[in-house]
């Protein structure tokens, strides 16, 4: 079985950080030959320099990188800085996302939507450049209607997107939900499902409340039920998550993109289980 796989990492805070992410991380990962691995971009570009650092780090591996790139609080001047830089590294694939107004900034910037920062990479980068947007099976968290985030979405798209990523998720069905009213939308590109693996239970419960994912309840209910038995809720997380992925692959997801969380572990465990490496 050949499916493509990518994989999403935070730019480190500290050193040590880094240096466990370019000489421990990457190389363990690289066992799967991923296309790429992203590097994730602070609100309204809080994270610059480390994304950049991070980037440089991945790519003195051998391995590709593709930077989030987010155009709250950014002007044109500043963007085309950034893709400058990235350009000159030999980057040619970019995350773009409108991101979230930092607190306490009172201006979006030149862009307010996406689809704005998609279009200005495309005129300014040329064909050459793979743009990847996000998707949300189960409606950004910023959007009342998903009818509304469905015609965002699309928008990005026609605006030059390569393909899209989405959201993390554990009911596949919203996935297949979401692929086919896109397709009805007029969006033919790729749609890729973005795959969290219970890294941390509790974590992961707050970060899928916070986005508005549903966690169905006899997973949650399950693994709230193994208290502190870390190694029975790491099992059942390995199965749980095997399991969408495999349900995906069958139901034709062009490729898996794992939120690594800057390990290699579970991500490795998985597409053992898959047979993937």
């Amino acid at each position: 079985m050949t499916v493509p796989v990518s994989i999403e990492f935070f730019p480190p805070n500290t050193p040590a950080g880094h240096d466990k992410l370019v000489q421990q991380v990457v190389p363990a990962l690289q066992a799967l030959s991923p296309e790429y691995y992203s590097v994730t971009y602070g609100a309204g570009g809080a994270t610059r320099d480390k994304t950049l650092a991070a980037v440089r780090g991945i790519l003195a591996t051998g391995a590709q990188a593709a930077p989030h790139l987010s155009c709250v609080g950014s002007g044109r001047a500043e963007l085309a800085e950034i893709l400058a830089t990235y350009r000159a590294l030999g980057v040619r694939r970019v995350v773009a996302l409108r991101g979230d107004l930092p607190s306490g900034t009172a201006s979006l910037g030149e862009f307010r939507y996406a689809h704005e920062l998609v279009r200005f990479i495309r005129e300014t980068q040329g064909a050459d450049w793979q743009i990847e947007v996000a998707a949300y099976p189960e409606t950004h968290p910023q959007c009342r209607y998903a009818a509304q985030d469905l015609q965002h979405f699309a928008a990005k798209m026609r605006a030059g997107a390569s393909s899209a990523i989405t959201q993390f998720f554990f009911n596949p069905e919203a996935y297949f939900h979401f692929v086919e009213e896109a397709r009805k939308a007029g969006v033919e590109q790729p749609i890729v499902p973005g795959i969290m693996p219970f890294h941390n239970y509790h974590r992961i419960a707050q970060f899928a409340q916070r986005d508005g994912i549903d966690i169905p309840r006899w997973v949650a209910m399950k693994m709230e039920g193994y208290l502190d038995d870390t190694a029975s809720i790491r099992a059942f997380g390995l199965d749980v998550i095997t399991r969408l992925c495999e349900r995906l692959i069958a139901g034709g997801a062009p490729a898996l993109h794992f939120y690594a969380l800057n390990q290699s572990e579970l991500v490795l465990e998985i597409n053992r289980r898959l047979r993937l490496t």
